[in-house]
């Protein structure tokens, strides 16, 4: 057994590595790649690794749980309260919609009631860690469209608490149908709420200045890890999901001052666990459900896109996006998400679902998930050309307003003090870098940040750098300088160019590539050590 678990550890993360390096070379997400390596190395292929082994599911378990700790790092109490009328509206209205016509078409097919509510509910979820990922990569997530478009997910995240409770219900067992059960379940979770307000006090105003006075870090992520484990713990004692659990204790450490460290002392376990999560999922994939009913698998998927794309345009559109910009982020929502395929398992095992409908659900979920990723980037540029047109038609009636922005081109030390201070001038400022590592911090303190190639035009719209009045270049590297002056002089040629440039031979090329202002690190230094010298 050990051996085995091993060995199919070993294959699954040397195929996400190659998945991973294939896709950033294709210029697609990883995501993609984790689902259809999965695919292939699934029993319904290859193989290779099988699907019998529980703890390869306690592995992506454990992915899906550091994904919504992050997640609640994220999102404090505060920012739900402030989400308010757009997490009910939306989310209520999104999920409403989409449960209602896929209801209506599978009690036609002939399902029984409870089959038809777990599917119908499992289709109306969104992946709130793929729409999260995107939105941080493209610079979104803070945008009046991107803030909306979480409220929805979020909506659907809590959403799975009760539908979770209502499970027993739907199996029609006496025993586990009685009122006062439900009662009681109800009570555990509003005392599970309070408690982690309570717990999110106790540790921002006493744990946490205890712990900060011994400096360990290792302290920190050991605590972190307990905290973590104990909550989720916490939270399947009492009957509620361990999903719910690993949220609520990233809304527990959310708005302090470990935050930041928690969360990116965090990362590298779960970008590794979420490898797991989603190439277990396409291990869960028959290809062969596709193979022998093409055109029912082909048709139900076009018909949730057309749905859910339906579902959260109009929602969107309520909470007051306009409609072009509603039907971009709509388009982004029209996937099934994770969550759903935590339903229809369960469903499965209480045999309210048969293996073949379960398979039937998996394959267009799959489906979906793998064209995500395309549609969210079409998607995002009707909003961006959407908010660009807005932009120029009321240039008049907000006078300056273009005139505030600013883009920093590198991340690292120097690129962060450039952002702090032309934050502090008042100027809406998007940075720009290669590692969205580097990019986390800054996205945590509300910049806009896009992670990609500055060399490269596509990214340089992401970050609406047209729309800047100065430009910041800050890379390392004076050749990658030399090539983002001369991409960003054609596409934003208004922008005044800042640019750090390390070694003095180069300043000229640059200032003849169209930078306004070069500091060279060597002339700098030259008169730093002279003022030194003279000061002797």
């Amino acid at each position: 057994m050990t051996e085995t678990l091993i060995h199919n550890l070993l294959i699954i993360l040397t195929a996400g590595l190659l998945a991973g390096i294939v896709c950033r070379w294709l210029r697609v997400s990883v995501l993609i790649g984790y689902l259809l390596v999965g695919t292939l190395l699934g029993e319904g292929l290859l193989g290779w690794v099988s699907g019998e082994s529980h703890q390869l599911e306690q592995f992506a378990e454990v992915g899906v749980f550091l994904l919504l700790f992050t997640i609640g790092l994220e999102f404090s109490l505060d920012d739900l309260g402030q989400l308010g009328r757009l997490l009910l509206v939306g989310g209520g209205l999104q999920m409403a919609i989409v449960i209602a016509p896929v209801a209506a078409v599978l009690l036609w097919l002939g399902y029984s009631w409870q089959a038809t509510a777990i599917i119908a509910a499992a289709v109306s979820f969104s992946s709130t860690v793929l729409v999260f990922k995107v939105l941080s990569e493209w610079g979104q997530a803070e945008q009046p469209h991107g803030r909306r478009a979480i409220a929805i997910l979020l909506f659907q995240d809590v959403a799975l608490v009760p539908l979770l409770l209502l499970l027993p219900l739907l199996t029609g067992s006496q025993e586990a149908v009685g009122v006062w059960q439900y009662v009681w379940l109800g009570l555990v979770s509003i005392l599970f709420v309070a408690a982690v307000a309570l717990l999110r006090r106790f540790l921002a105003t006493w744990l946490i200045p205890q712990f900060a006075s011994f400096r360990s870090p290792e302290l920190i992520i050991l605590f972190t890890i307990v905290a973590l484990g104990g909550v989720t713990l916490a939270a399947y004692s009492v009957g509620l999901p361990p999903a719910i659990g690993a949220l609520a204790a990233g809304l527990i450490f959310n708005g302090n001052r470990w935050s930041k460290q928690i969360d990116a002392l965090v990362l590298p376990f779960r970008e590794t666990f979420s490898a797991f999560f989603f190439i277990g999922l396409g291990l869960i994939f028959n290809p062969q459900q596709v193979w022998e009913e093409p055109l029912w698998t082909l048709s139900a998927l076009l018909a949730v896109l057309v749905v859910k794309t339906i579902a959260g345009t109009t929602a969107l559109r309520v909470t007051g996006l306009p409609w072009r910009r509603s039907l971009g982020m709509g388009i982004g929502l029209a996937h099934i998400g994770e969550f759903a395929f935590v339903l229809v398992l369960l469903g499965m095992k209480a045999w309210i679902i048969s293996g073949d409908d379960y398979q039937r659900v998996v394959a267009v979920a799959v489906g979906s998930l793998v064209l995500t990723p395309p549609l969210m980037k079409a998607g995002l540029r009707m909003v961006h050309s959407s908010a660009e047109a807005i932009q120029n038609t009321t240039r008049l009636t907000r006078e300056g307003d273009e005139y505030l922005r600013a883009a920093v081109m590198g991340a690292g030390p120097i690129g962060r003090q450039v952002a702090s201070q032309l934050e502090l001038f008042g100027y809406d400022v998007c940075l720009i870098d290669l590692s969205p590592i580097n990019l986390h911090s800054f996205a945590q303190e509300g910049f806009r940040t896009v992670a990609g190639d500055a060399t490269q035009r596509n990214i340089l719209e992401r970050g609406e750098v047209h729309l800047s009045k100065i430009v910041c270049i800050c890379v390392p590297n004076d050749e990658t300088a030399i090539q983002i002056v001369q991409v960003v002089q054609d596409f934003a040629p208004q922008a005044t160019l800042v640019v750090r440039c390390r070694y003095q031979s180069n300043a000229a090329q640059l200032r003849r590539a169209g930078a306004g202002y070069v500091v060279s690190e060597e002339a700098e230094a030259s008169q730093a050590l002279l003022r030194v010298l003279n000061s002797v």
